[in-house]
This record gives C-alpha cells, sequence and structure tokens, in this order.
C-alpha cells in the first residue's frame, strides 16, 4: 500500500503520543514530524510537504486557524484535519473556512480519527456528526424511528459528497428519495451519481428516484413570506402519493432531501426556515418518512444567525458539518 506522511501538530507531547499511537493501526502511515507550535507547522509543511497535517488549533505562538490559512498558500496538496477539545459550530465553521478536509473532536479521537483520514485521502470531507451540544439525546424527536437530520455545507462540493452518499445508501437498501434541489444541484448530482455506477435514468423512470425543483415549488406553498402548513402538506403529500403510485413495494420507506430551507435563509427569511423544519417534524409522524435537510453557511454568518442555527439545529435529530 503506499506511504501517508503526517505531519502531526500540538503542543502536548501526551497528547502527541496518544495520536501516534492510534496511527499505528495503519502501518502504510507515517509520523514524518511533529511540531509544537503554529509557526514551526507552517515551516515544517512547507519544507516537507506532507500528505496529510494533524493540526491542534489552540497552538502557542500562531492558533491552529492561522497556521491553516498560511499553510494553504504554500502547501495546497496537503490535506488539512482539525484536531480540537471544542466542536462548538463557531470552530467548526471557522475550520471550514480556512479550506480544512476534516475536523475531530478530540474527546472522540479513538473513534474518529482514523476514519477521518481515510475519508480526506478519498477526497470526502470529515466533520463531527454532532455539533456543541446537540445531540440527538436533547430532543423529544429523536425518539421517532424516521430521522429528520441537517447537513450544513460550505461549498457545493461538500453538499454533493453528502447527497451522493444519502441517494445510494436510500436506493441501495431499496427505499425511495425524492431530492428538491436547485437545478445546478440536481444536474450535478446526477452526473456524479452515474459516475457511480448508478443508472439514475432507469431509477427515475421505475420511481424509486424523484427529482423536484426547489426554486419553482417554493412559492407553491409560501404566504407573505411564511410556509402555509395546509399547502406544504398537501405538496409534499402529493409527492408521496406519486410514489405510491410508481412503487408497488411493501415497506418502502422514502427518504426526502429538502434545499427550500437554504434558499429561505438566502432571502433572509429564517424565521420561515425554522418554521418550515417545524412542519417537517409534523411530517415525519404523519408520513413516516426520513428527511434530510441543507444549508449553506453563508447564508448564516451573523451573530443572530447564530441564534438561528441553533433553534434549526434543536428541531433535528442529527447535526452534520
Amino acid at each position: 500500500m503506499p506511504s501517508i506522511r503526517i505531519l502531526l501538530v500540538d503542543d502536548h507531547k501526551g497528547w502527541r503520543n496518544n495520536i501516534r499511537l492510534l496511527l499505528q493501526e495503519r502501518p502504510e502511515w507515517h509520523v514524518i514530524f511533529e511540531a509544537s507550535d503554529g509557526s514551526e507547522a507552517v515551516r515544517k509543511a512547507d519544507e516537507l510537504n506532507p500528505d496529510i497535517i494533524l493540526l491542534d488549533i489552540g497552538l502557542p505562538k500562531l492558533d491552529g486557524f492561522a497556521a491553516a490559512r498560511r499553510i494553504r498558500q504554500h502547501s495546497s496538496n496537503s490535506k488539512i484535519v482539525f484536531l480540537s477539545p471544542e466542536n462548538s459550530l463557531d470552530f467548526v465553521q471557522k475550520a471550514l473556512s480556512t479550506g480544512a478536509e476534516g475536523f475531530v473532536h478530540k474527546p472522540s479521537a479513538q473513534r474518529d480519527l482514523l476514519h477521518a483520514i481515510d475519508s480526506v485521502l478519498r477526497g470526502i470531507q470529515f466533520f463531527p456528526s454532532k455539533l456543541g451540544g446537540y445531540t440527538p439525546a436533547d430532543t423529544p424527536k429523536a425518539k421517532v424511528p424516521h430521522h429528520h437530520e441537517v447537513q450544513f455545507f460550505s461549498h457545493d462540493t461538500a453538499l454533493l459528497d453528502r447527497l451522493v452518499r444519502f441517494v445510494i445508501s436510500v436506493l441501495g437498501a431499496g427505499n425511495v428519495a425524492i431530492v428538491v434541489a436547485t437545478q445546478s444541484h440536481r444536474d450535478r448530482l446526477a452526473e456524479r451519481l452515474k459516475s457511480e455506477g448508478l443508472d439514475i435514468d432507469a431509477a427515475i423512470e421505475e420511481g424509486r428516484y424523484i427529482p423536484v425543483d426547489a426554486v419553482s415549488t417554493l412559492s407553491l406553498f409560501m404566504d407573505k413570506d411564511m410556509p402555509d402548513p395546509d399547502r406544504f402538506v398537501e405538496i409534499v403529500g402529493c409527492l408521496i402519493d406519486q410514489v405510491a403510485k410508481t412503487r408497488k413495494v411493501e415497506h418502502s420507506r422514502v427518504a426526502v432531501f429538502g434545499e427550500w430551507v437554504s434558499l429561505l435563509c438566502a432571502e433572509g427569511k429564517t424565521e420561515a426556515a425554522v418554521r418550515l423544519e417545524q412542519l417537517g417534524n409534523l411530517l415525519i409522524t404523519t408520513y413516516e418518512i426520513d428527511i434530510l435537510c441543507g444549508y449553506d453557511l453563508s447564508s448564516l454568518r451573523g451573530e443572530a444567525d447564530g441564534k438561528v442555527v441553533q433553534r434549526i439545529c434543536a428541531e433535528h435529530s442529527a447535526v452534520y458539518i
């Protein structure tokens, strides 16, 4: 197997030793240098051009965020995975802004670190599945056997990576995927799915994959900048009925990806987005469907929006960045 060269950056020797022990499970992965501060990390990244940089955030001389930005200027091929005792949305957003490929919460490193490195080596971002206290156990909604999850993304590639896994997983289980997205996202998703060997045209014809335009359908249930509950339930109900007419398989589940909420936030209608999430929870119990929502982080940057993000997270059973 090809050798993977790793630069390990942390100011605590004990923690670096713990990481080395974890990495020993992969003999093809080699720590080529250990740095203890941000400035040294920048120099060694430029000098050694490692495949992976495991980067602590709370570093002396130069913090991890600043170090990552400088590294990106000279070592564009190195993939950066942050390690931090904090996993708040703010920290993860800052990590995304530096161009990092991964973020591992230190208390979960034993479980997540190897998987994170595997993911970024395959070109897939890895970030905590649960953020800053927003865990399924915090809300009664998590007791519902069907899921209402949210994916925050900073660029289209991250969203498409998630959607490819979403659709392949749903169809692979013999279920139905409804994708409510913009035209550009639907087109690029179709291309990605075809490259993965999925016959998307056949899936559409068989009623296993139903693409829906998010822009043209959004206005159908909006009334004075807020979603009308009856219209919204009617529209989704029509989609479910469409599945029932074309699919004859018993016990087939329906999973819906929805980009309506992101479009509302982009228009500054955050209250409408939160209300739509609440209606989504009603749909889960009414139609027994699974829902994945997508939000572009660029539309949720201000202090007030941070509070909106908290409310959005509270309406979901799982949060992904």
